[in-house]
């Protein structure tokens, strides 16, 4: 099959029952006027016009709690708490989300190998859904540059009208597609409609950043001691929401616990997050990063700079969802373009 296909809208509801043989499906529904991933039990349930949802798809390859493994204490036995991962496939994912898993994978497939997250991740399809029009005030995905499709993906969907257009990235999403008459293969007017919609694009999405990304490393190079980390620090709560919402935060805390026979146990990890205000303490009390101001600039940095350091790449997706849910109401496109004045002024020496 050739990398480009095409399915129609009347035929599309149709494709969807059939992935049920590919695994477990999980895409986008309504949730009190807002979208959450969920299981998908009837393709009717499914809604791909939506703002980002509350929590990014991550929660299905990267739980919010995980069993690690059993133990007992006496005699000392251990037990992997699961032994199979299932099958599953992720619907409708937006660009921004797609970016996210790519860098969980960079992550947690470093050494040493993360083995419950590989294994969960080979066990799931992404079926990607191309934005065509600007999620809300908050997101910052063309300034970070995922508003359009850049990989990540097994099958990419693109609203070309009448029907979509499939592009094909994986050996998995040749064999979702694989002896189903109604998908098509694409012909040059259907990549001329792709083409049309993709220039569209470029006049609808903005730079939501004053400065571009190569501009955006040398300042977050020298504003660390900025004024700025002091004001944003003033108005934190504390409340954690922005890196508990992050499709690329991926801090967790391992704990044990023991049951009331004081011998049977289960070992589990949970997300945790650098904002907590005991994230960084260690023993004896002393805290690496007292303070919210501290904690806020960290969460940046680890978007903005030590990602880049490290990983030679942003982790910030733009998806918006720490600005859409922060109590306080801080902004990250307005606090980097207030760090990019800053910059420029200190540049010119103003």
């Amino acid at each position: 099959m050739e990398r480009y296909a095409k399915i129609s809208k009347k035929d599309f509801n149709r494709w969807l029952e059939s992935l049920e043989d590919h695994g477990k499906l999980y895409g986008p529904k309504k949730k009190d006027g807002r979208h959450v991933f969920r299981p998908i039990k009837d393709v009717k349930e499914l809604d791909l016009n939506y703002i980002s949802t509350i929590l990014p798809p991550k929660k299905y390859y990267f739980p919010q709690k995980e069993r690690l493994l059993k133990f007992k204490i006496k005699p000392f036995k251990t037990a992997k708490a699961i032994r199979k991962f299932e099958e599953f496939v992720l619907f409708g994912v937006h660009t921004c989300d797609i970016a996210g898993i790519q860098c969980m994978d960079v992550v947690f497939r470093q050494e040493p190998l993360d083995a419950n997250y590989i294994n969960r991740k080979d066990r799931m399809t992404t079926v990607g859904i191309e934005c065509l029009t600007p999620c809300d005030k908050y997101a910052n995905c063309v300034s970070m540059g995922n508003h359009v499709p850049k990989g990540g993906y097994d099958i990419m969907l693109t609203d070309v009208g009448n029907k979509y257009i499939i592009h094909i990235n994986s050996a998995k999403a040749e064999s979702i597609l694989r002896q189903r008459s109604y998908i098509k293969k694409c012909i040059s007017a259907d990549r001329y409609l792709l083409d049309a919609v993709r220039k569209k694009k470029e006049k609808i999405f903005k730079e939501e950043f004053i400065g571009r990304l190569t501009e955006l490393y040398a300042v977050f190079s020298k504003l660390y001691d900025s004024e700025i980390w002091k004001d944003v620090g003033k108005r934190c709560v504390g409340c954690g929401n922005c890196t508990a919402v992050c499709p690329t935060c991926y801090c967790f805390d391992v704990l044990d616990e023991v049951s009331l026979n004081l011998n049977d146990g289960l070992r589990y990890r949970l997300w945790n997050s650098c904002q907590m205000d005991d994230f960084a303490k260690v023993a004896g009390g002393e805290d690496f990063r007292p303070g919210r101001s501290a904690r806020q600039r960290h969460r940046y940095y680890r978007k903005f700079k030590y990602p880049i350091d490290k990983f030679s790449r942003y982790f910030c997706t733009g998806c918006g969802r720490c600005s859409r849910t922060c109590m306080a109401e801080i902004n990250l496109t307005e606090t980097v373009n207030s760090l990019i004045r800053e910059h420029r002024n200190v540049s010119i020496g103003i």
